[in-house]
């Protein structure tokens, strides 16, 4: 046993023994997920045209897995040569494991050409999906005999958060394999292909030698503020550090009651309510247009939306500006909620720009959409969101999410803050929605509601006050 340089631990193995297209290793600090994408990289190093590719999103991050890699490979491969100015190994077969950043997006036209037979993504929530996707494209055999595979490894949060938890985690249970089908048409044929891709969850408590060397760093994870601990402890992919809109409840315990939840079962909008439209043009991008309801108390409820994206996330249908809106008219002529209704719109200023020629507005104009210019005030319109968002003492926010509005619940909770701007959040998120929503809040702003301090008597023999001692433990914890 003397010269055993690393044995994987149980969970590990269960990653490194996956046969899928792709796997997602983690969820949760801890787990060896770096350890294990370093080491499977050496899989087929004896193969002479093999080249596997590690990647960390920039260089700095990097260099923590070229430090395993130090570690390992030396003692594996003795004859094996690092090149540090290139940044990758060489086997004496000839193969070759390539460690890449890619801190801007930019950046991935430098794979351009280049092919690999094994691609490792380490915390694949720092990429996006279009990165993740050109990388993918670059996953292909260098020569016969070499097996084609993608790995990564993930916590919750980061840029890419939404698009990840999709793809791998929302989309089957873990250890589920979830199958793929694509059509390849060439010359009237079709090939059907499938593709497969798994999540294998991990965290510190997978980690035996970790927590043996390292007892207290258990103690760390647990002492984190909540969302921190939530996603690095226990891999809740609903609460990490970073979320924008970290006041997002998703309940269904109380879809009906409406409490500690934002989003609700649908009901029947009353006729005196008053309906707002909000929309936000795209082409490339997704557009986005959402249709609210404002209750006598102010409360805004999303009830209907229109979200303009293709099944690959943030990318729009290119729809012109009047497919947008001949579909909008129709939807507002037809649906119950809304037919018949005086519909108030506001929309991005943008669209309003004429630039030589018809405006996106004056389009809408002609297909008897109307808007008006919103607010485009970024942080006052955030705060705005966030105001409605807030829970007041028993559990209740000025703003509902129908559960039918699924683009919304997808996009709008998985938004991070920018790290360059500390009010804003990032723009490279899908945030199309929340663009069009602050335009909404805009309109219709309000006054952060502040919690009332109820005092609770320690003797309450009727127990009346039973009601608010419950919600208020409710506040604390959740």
């Amino acid at each position: 046993m003397d010269n055993v340089i690393w044995t994987p631990q149980p969970r590990q193995f269960e990653f490194m023994r996956r046969p899928e297209d792709e796997a997602l290793y983690g969820g949760a600090a801890g787990g060896g997920k770096s350890d294990a994408l370093v080491v499977e990289a050496t899989r087929q190093v004896h193969i002479p045209h093999y080249k596997a590719l590690i990647l960390r999103k920039t260089y700095p991050q990097l260099t923590e897995i070229i430090e395993k890699s130090l570690r390992y490979y030396p003692i594996a491969f003795p004859k094996a040569r690092y090149n540090a100015s290139e940044h990758t190994w060489y086997f004496p077969s000839g193969a070759k494991i390539v460690f890449g950043s890619m801190q801007h997006s930019k950046d991935k036209l430098n794979y351009q050409g280049k092919a690999y037979d094994f691609i490792a993504f380490d915390e694949l929530t720092h990429f996006t999906y279009d990165e993740y996707i050109y990388l993918s494209s670059r996953n292909r055999a260098n020569g016969p005999g070499t097996r084609v595979y993608t790995r990564a490894s993930a916590n919750p949060g980061g840029i890419g958060h939404g698009w990840v938890k999709e793809r791998f985690i929302t989309a089957a249970e873990p250890m589920k394999t979830i199958w793929e089908t694509v059509k390849v048409e060439h010359q009237g044929k079709v090939n059907v292909r499938h593709r497969s891709r798994i999540f294998v969850p991990s965290s510190v408590f997978d980690n035996k030698i970790l927590l043996e060397n390292d007892p207290d760093y258990l103690t760390r994870l647990a002492s984190l503020p909540e969302a921190e601990r939530k996603a690095l402890l226990y891999g809740d992919w609903d609460s990490y550090s970073g979320q924008y809109f970290a006041e997002w409840r998703d309940n269904p315990e109380h879809y009906d009651d409406r409490q500690w939840t934002h989003v609700i079962n649908p009901f029947k909008i009353p006729n005196h309510w008053k309906i707002y439209r909000s929309f936000d043009w795209g082409y490339n991008r997704p557009f986005s247009c959402g249709w609210w309801a404002i209750d006598t108390d102010g409360v805004a409820y999303r009830i209907l939306e229109l979200y303009g994206c293709t099944k690959t996330p943030n990318e729009g249908l290119k729809w012109t500006a009047k497919q947008v809106f001949q579909e909008i008219a129709k939807i507002e002529s037809e649906h119950e909620w809304l037919k018949g209704k005086n519909i108030q719109g506001v929309a991005d200023p943008a669209i309003f720009s004429a630039d030589g020629g018809e405006s996106i507005a004056e389009t809408a104009q002609k297909c008897r959409v109307y808007f008006q210019p919103g607010d485009h005030q970024r942080i006052p319109g955030w705060m705005q969101m966030h105001y409605r968002l807030a829970f007041d003492e028993n559990g209740y926010p000025m703003m509902y999410i129908f559960k039918n509005c699924k683009a919304f619940i997808r996009t709008v909770p998985t938004l991070i803050y920018d790290d360059h701007k500390v009010e804003d959040l990032d723009t490279e998120g899908e945030d199309h929605i929340a663009d069009e929503t602050r335009y909404f809040c805009m309109m219709r702003p309000i006054t952060p509601r502040v919690a009332e301090v109820k005092e609770i008597p320690m003797h309450d023999p009727l127990n009346q006050f039973s009601n608010v001692r419950h919600n208020s433990y409710k506040a604390i914890f959740k």
